[in-house]
């Protein structure tokens, strides 16, 4: 990237953003991950959950004139019901009681903010996972792959192997929907390097 363009913040602490970003040919030039309350709201839904968390986590980052503030939230649902990080290992077993044999919505929000305000974009894409058993469920929960994880996996983890079928955009279900990113990012004068 050039020495005239903004200077990129990605804020997430998540290493997983971080290396989807560089897949583009993105290295932001310091990471500086917001601390909020990502608590529900009462009776909030999820994709209005995910929209907020992230507007709020936009918000919440410092940032200097000239800077572009990159972040995103990804939010599990069944249904009504948002499954957030698990809080331990009942939770997760939990959670993957509740996602097993049976589809879900994973919901990626993303916002870029700078000196011309906020630009927001979200992703909903559909996964289906294995019917588990009690051993693949102690095999999984075993290797604490599920810890740090919204609905307690991540599909380029071990849980990949229990998902037979998706719809939508991978990246997304991963963190960070590359395609939105790209856009967000040049239209605010960064240019990305994306794979042919």
């Amino acid at each position: 990237m050039s020495a005239d363009r903004p200077r990129l913040v990605l804020g997430s602490a998540s290493p997983r953003r971080l290396e989807l970003l560089r897949q583009i040919g993105v290295e932001p030039d310091e990471v500086r991950p917001a601390d909020i309350d990502e608590t529900p709201l009462k009776g909030e839904l999820p994709r209005a959950y995910c929209r907020r968390v992230t507007r709020e986590k936009a918000e919440a980052i410092p940032r200097n004139p000239g800077e572009v503030v990159l972040v995103a939230d990804t939010t599990v649902a069944v249904g009504r019901r948002i499954l957030g990080k698990p809080a331990d290992e009942a939770e997760a077993r939990s959670f993957l009681g509740l996602l097993s044999g049976r589809r879900h919505r994973v919901v990626t929000c993303l916002a870029v903010i700078s000196d011309g305000g906020l630009r927001e974009r979200e992703v909903e894409s559909i996964v289906k996972l294995d019917r588990l058993s009690s051993g693949d469920l102690d095999a999984y929960i075993a290797t604490g792959d599920w810890k740090g994880k919204a609905g307690a996996y991540a599909i380029q983890g071990p849980a990949g192997a229990f998902i037979p079928w998706m719809s939508g955009s991978y990246t997304a279900i991963m963190g960070l929907p590359l395609r939105e990113t790209a856009r967000l990012l040049a239209a605010v004068g960064l240019t990305v390097t994306e794979a042919a």
